[in-house]
Order: structure tokens, then sequence, then C-alpha cells
């Protein structure tokens, strides 16, 4: 018996009319999610969010009234559990760095295929991050070099944990494949982060990255959150 997959409840947050729709018509297509609603700016979703408590928020980075940045921020807040993705033309450093170091779980070009979204939104929603992979390294090696202060000194078993996280592994799964407990995973894990002054998984995906541990393939792009 096949078992039954809970669509994803996603709201997309757009100031542009024909993206939105766009965006909109598509998803709406999509038979693994369940589209609540369409914003047009961060007040606007914040409400809608509030009301609908969606599993994923699809959103730009540049908004009237309230930017993605500050949006994401108040949307953590308000909707605990919720996890953003950026579906964004901007791919500078800088707004890649604002949006993550807001809570942001993953990071998409607007040029990318509709199913690489779709692909994004269910890795995003399964507790796992996701970059484009059209977002340049340049720019994911200028985000940790910001947001991590300079390399940190781990040792190997951190690293390994760090790498099997940023595969996407859970605690149990990296535990039995290095032979050690749980909570000594879960203590190489707090080290690590420590270690780094990150404070998310997704921070620790973007430091796997940047170190070249772990690959921004295609067919590897979601990433642990």
């Amino acid at each position: 018996m096949t078992k039954k997959t809970t669509p994803v409840k996603v709201l997309l947050v757009d100031d542009h009319p024909v993206v939105r729709h766009g965006l909109s018509a598509c998803l709406a297509r999509q038979p693994g999610i369940t589209l609540v609603g369409a914003a047009a700016d961060g007040q606007e979703a914040l409400a809608l969010a509030g009301e609908r408590q969606p599993d994923v928020v699809v959103t730009d980075v540049e908004m009237p009234r309230m930017d993605g940045a500050a949006f994401t921020a108040n949307l953590l807040k308000a909707v605990p559990g919720v996890r953003v993705l950026v579906l964004s033309v901007h791919g500078q450093s800088f707004h890649v760095l604002r949006m993550m170091q807001a809570g942001a779980a993953g990071y998409m070009l607007k040029d990318s295929e509709p199913e690489e979204l779709v692909r994004g939104i269910e890795a995003v929603a399964r507790g796992e991050s996701f970059f484009s992979h059209d977002l340049a390294q340049i720019t994911l090696n200028q985000v940790v070099r910001t947001g991590s202060g300079g390399p940190a000194q781990l040792t190997a078993r951190e690293r390994e944990v760090l790498i099997r996280i940023s595969e996407g592994l859970s605690n149990k799964q990296i535990a039995a494949e290095l032979n050690l407990g749980i909570r000594t995973v879960e203590t190489h894990r707090e080290r690590a982060m420590k270690k780094l002054n990150i404070h998310s998984v997704a921070g620790l995906t973007k430091y796997a990255l940047a170190q070249g541990w772990v690959s921004l393939e295609p067919e590897t792009a979601a990433l642990a959150g």
C-alpha cells in the first residue's frame, strides 16, 4: 500500500503582479503542493501566514513597505516552524547574507526552472537547505567569510559530523554511520557551531560549501538545513 504524502502548504510573496500570478499558476498545478495564498508585500504576507499557517513561504527580497529580510525575521517569530525560501533576481552576496542571517532556509534565482523551484520547496519543507545551482560559488564563499568571522579549527570528528549534516543526515543516521552515540554527535555539532560562530544548520551548510566539503552539483543541490 502506497503511503500518502501530505502536500506542502505554500505562501507566495512577490510585489510584481505578473510574477506573482505566474508563479501561483505554476505552483497550483503541482500535486505535492497546496498554494494557500499569495501576497504583494511583507505586511500582507504576515497577516496571511498567521491565518493560513503555511509550511513554506517563497519570498522576494526587495518589496515595498517591508523588505524580505525584515519580513523573514518577523515571520519566523510569528509562525514557529515555518520555512522561508528566497526567490529573487538578486544573487549578490549582500542580499544572500542578509536573507540567510534573517533566517531563510534557502536561496534561489528567478531564472531557475520551475522543476528546480519545486525541488527547493520540497527540500526546505523537509528541514533541509536549498541553493540554486546557478548561484555562484564565490557568492557563497563571501557569505561564509562575512558571516563566520574567519576560519576556525575543527577537529577531524567535528568536520565529519558537519559534512554529514550538510549532506542531509539526521543525528541518528550520523551516529550509525560514524559508530557514535547520538549525544556524542550532538556534542560535536554544538562545538562546531560554537567554534564557527554559526547558529543554524543552514549556516553550517554554507560553511561546508565554501570549504569544498560538499558540492552544488544539480543532483545534490538540496543540502541539509
